[in-house]
């Protein structure tokens, strides 16, 4: 999985052979990325990470409130990305469109959604099911109408459930693809990598490429340290680093004490997920990453696994390779959960 450093995203010129664009819903020469969630948390960090990339001419930000300012703010980074902040449009009658989200997503290459409710203590992803169930709903709603070509990187918790809402919305307004759906999950591959260095001792964490594949949640996470070359740790170090990478986020919600979820890691999460996908849909070559996307690799419809990234997308949803017996005693426990949570998104749209 390819997680670059900020400072080489910002600094490095980008050649001519790198930058032959091929996207389907902007000019040659320009990428829009919306973000659906822009005043929030995660979503003001991640526009400011995407204000910064040489990936990105225009920038759009969409919420409920806050987003013109925020989007004001941005403008006087220094950088080529023209930015725009959208509102929802009042009601009116006749009943219309959402003219503020239509202009946030028009034209859009990839739509990052962060939008919700975050987590506090004593909560589980799941708990936030009824909240964001109905916002990922509604957003994706517009984006089948206004980008349906775009690629959607969904950030927004459950995305173990969030992504097949997605997916059914899409389908219902007969635009799906499953390339161009997306569940972030980068931000497990970072704490894993992170934990994993952390323990070789002196080890940069940026060296290090832990596959980590199911879902995003609790034990639906399973990172394959037992592919990590040169880890080499007792079966009690190996307990710890797993549980601590499935439960990162808890570590979070705890130390902020009410304060709010892990939103700072999780946008640039989302930063190194987007900038990816787009160097891909301009042509870049060996860009892979996992995320969870529809796949055939398990009978769990939904599942994260390196994904090869391309001009439309995810072409080709890769192997995970062989499993230690101790990762097969997850995995084995980790597929009833997970199909559990992806029929519940399903069931939201449809029943």
């Amino acid at each position: 999985m390819i997680l670059p450093r900020i400072s080489s995203s910002i600094k490095v010129a980008v050649s001519k052979a790198a930058t032959a664009r091929a996207f389907s819903n902007t000019s040659a020469s320009s990428a829009k990325v919306a973000v659906l969630g822009a005043a929030g948390g995660i979503g003001q960090p991640l526009s400011m990470l995407c204000k910064l990339s040489n990936e990105i001419d225009e920038l759009s930000c969409y919420d409920i409130v806050g987003t013109p300012g925020i989007a004001a703010d941005l403008s006087h980074i220094p950088t080529k990305s023209k930015t725009i902040g959208k509102l929802p449009s009042p009601g009116s009658w006749p009943p219309k469109s959402n003219d503020g989200l239509a202009e946030a997503l028009t034209g859009a290459d990839v739509v990052v959604i962060p939008a919700g409710v975050p987590r506090k203590p004593g909560m589980t992803r799941d708990d936030l099911f009824n909240t964001n169930a109905s916002i990922v709903k509604t957003l994706v709603e517009g984006c089948a109408e206004f980008c349906p070509g775009a690629v959607l990187a969904i950030i927004s918790n459950p995305v173990n459930s969030t992504v097949p809402i997605a997916a059914e919305v899409l389908k219902k307004a007969g635009v799906y693809d499953k390339s161009k759906l997306c569940g972030v999950t980068t931000l497990d591959v970072c704490r894993a990598n992170t934990f994993v260095a952390n323990s070789m001792g002196g080890v940069d964490p940026k060296d290090v490429n832990v596959t980590v594949i199911g879902g995003h949640a609790g034990i639906t996470i399973l990172p394959l340290f037992s592919q990590v070359p040169g880890l080499n740790v007792s079966g009690e170090e190996l307990d710890a680093l797993t549980v601590r990478t499935q439960f990162g986020g808890d570590e979070v919600v705890q130390a902020k004490a009410g304060a709010g979820s892990a939103t700072l890691s999780m946008a640039y999460a989302g930063y190194i997920f987007t900038e990816n996908v787009l160097r891909a849909l301009r042509g870049g070559e060996g860009i892979v990453q996992c995320a969870y996307v529809e796949s055939d690799l398990t009978d769990a419809q939904y599942f994260a696994s390196p994904c090869k990234f391309g001009k439309n997308g995810v072409e080709e949803v890769m192997g995970f390779g062989e499993l230690s017996p101790y990762e097969q005693q997850w995995f084995e426990k980790m597929l009833p959960d997970l199909k559990k949570q992806i029929q519940k998104g399903k069931d939201f749209v449809n029943n």
